[in-house]
């Protein structure tokens, strides 16, 4: 008889699991509210993990706020100051996540109060996985109720990684967040952090904000035997993305290193240019309390941030490449465009955009903008061009003359 109980018992629970599966499955990927619309132009703003790793304070961030505010930064249109892994220490006894006292004995919440109270917007990191990349918790089975936290706290922003995640697929995962936030009562911008690996630009605009197309930026030139991505390497990476980045939806292809000290001013020049080029969220990565001038004068250059914060929204493209010279262009709204002659070489070169790269007339007169010189050419036909320097760029936007 026991056994005969035994039989049905385990009949009745397979019988509940296999009829639960597929509803469950189903609505784990069904987004019943809208995306907020928070990120109609690429986000810009500020993130502790390049410079400072796991590194993090209370005091640290509120000396990047005010720095933020008082560099020039927050007027160019940086506003997300976001705090990478290790803020966090542990989980409650009612599993709610709790910062690390010593790090932030003042807690979360008032310290994004302290951020808003500098008119920026503030941001956390969290990962789908059991723990975060640095082995502190991880948000897997506590998502509504970690969304539900951040919006108590004032999170305007959730960088969302995909460290020790197992064989969880990853765009039900970042569906789950992504209800989870939409349901917390506060618009919260969802940064994908999954490294490109399992094609978020199929699924992430349905899902997220922006996405992540590659694994960590180096702050380097180009990759070495110990170091993977490099700038010039996540760039090539690129090019063949951009068909799905659009308002609301963008391609990430990692955070900014200029001004860390792995590059050279000229090349942090085309960094900045290119993945502004690439419509990319420019997060900026340094130390904003000790900025040279050319750092700052590289982050808060208003006329490359215009072609990056462009709300037509369309990624740039490589018009053309031959060996180490290579012409982006970018459609602009109004029907302008922005191009990069970018010199990848170890000398200089003598580069031009022609205008049927930009599929304009030949004879079409139009006035061109250097956006770094500020030098402005009217009535210029046909092409235009210049010395490039070695590992340089000139970058100019074009507007048909009237």
């Amino acid at each position: 008889m026991h056994a005969l109980l035994r039989r049905a018992a385990r009949a009745l629970t397979l019988l509940c699991f296999v009829a639960a599966a597929p509803a469950h499955a189903h609505e784990t990927l069904k987004l019943d509210a809208p995306k907020p619309n928070v990120a109609p132009t690429p986000p810009m703003g500020w993130n502790s993990w390049n410079k400072f790793a796991c590194n993090v304070s209370d005091q640290l961030i509120r000396q990047q706020a005010d720095a933020m505010a008082a560099s020039g930064m927050k007027d160019a249109g940086y506003q997300y100051l976001v705090i990478d892994d290790c803020w966090q220490k542990n989980r409650d006894a009612d599993g709610n996540i709790q910062a690390d006292p010593q790090r932030f004995p003042s807690g979360i919440k008032a310290l994004a109060d302290y951020v808003h109270a500098k008119g920026l917007k503030f941001g956390l990191y969290s990962d789908a996985g059991s723990l975060t990349c640095e082995g502190r918790p991880g948000s897997a089975g506590h998502e509504f109720q970690d969304a539900r936290q951040y919006a108590k706290w004032g999170v305007d922003y959730l960088k969302y990684d995909w460290c020790h995640t197992g064989t969880r697929n990853a765009e039900a995962a970042y569906t789950i967040m992504a209800k989870a936030l939409r349901a917390s009562g506060r618009d919260i911008v969802l940064s994908i952090c999954e490294w490109g690996t399992d094609h978020p630009e199929r699924w992430g605009p349905a899902v997220g904000h922006l996405w992540r197309t590659t694994h960590d930026i180096y702050d380097g030139w180009e990759s070495t035997k110990d170091r993977g991505n490099g700038m010039t390497n996540i760039l090539d990476m690129q090019a063949a993305r951009g068909g799905v980045s659009a308002p609301n939806a963008w391609n990430d292809p990692d955070m900014l290193e200029v001004g860390n000290g792995g590059m050279t001013t000229t090349e942090y020049e085309s960094h900045f240019s290119l993945w502004a080029m690439l419509a990319a969220p420019l997060i900026a990565g340094n130390d904003l309390t000790k900025m040279d001038a050319d750092t700052l004068r590289i982050l808060t250059n208003k006329d490359v941030i215009a072609v990056d914060q462009d709300p037509l929204g369309q990624q740039g493209r490589r018009a053309l490449k031959e060996g180490d010279l290579e012409v982006w262009v970018r459609a602009l709204a109004g029907g302008e465009h922005a191009v990069v002659l970018f010199n990848r070489g170890k000398t200089p070169a003598d580069m031009k955009v022609a205008w049927e790269q930009l599929q304009l007339p030949a004879d079409q007169k139009a006035d061109v903008k250097d956006l770094w010189s500020k030098k402005v050419t009217k009535g210029v036909r046909g092409s235009y061009g210049g010395k490039v320097a070695s590992h340089g760029v000139i970058m100019v936007r074009i507007k048909a003359a009237q």
